[in-house]
């Protein structure tokens, strides 16, 4: 299963780092990756493959929450097929 993830807020130094190394942790691999600065707003959409997490989605949401919550960053998980159905045109 694939989820797209989205994390928004000021810029600052590490949020890459932190997030990826989360993702790691949790055996999670980040299938694919975009990130800008929005007048000083750190955007990034990453869609992550959930085949081999080493724990549900709903303790992953409450750990990247945790870790938003630190980074003073907004981030949600949202399946990939929930997310594609959300924006068809």
């Amino acid at each position: 299963m694939n989820a797209i993830m989205t994390v928004v807020g000021s810029d600052q130094v590490g949020i890459i780092a932190n997030v990826s190394q989360a993702l790691s942790g949790c055996e999670i691999n980040i299938v694919d990756i975009s990130q800008t600065i929005l007048s000083g707003n750190f955007v990034m959409m990453m869609m992550i493959d959930l085949s081999k997490a080493n724990l549900p989605l709903d303790q992953l949401r409450e750990k990247m929450n945790e870790l938003g919550d630190a980074l003073s960053v907004d981030i949600n998980i949202m399946n990939e097929r929930v997310f594609s159905a959300m924006h068809r045109i």
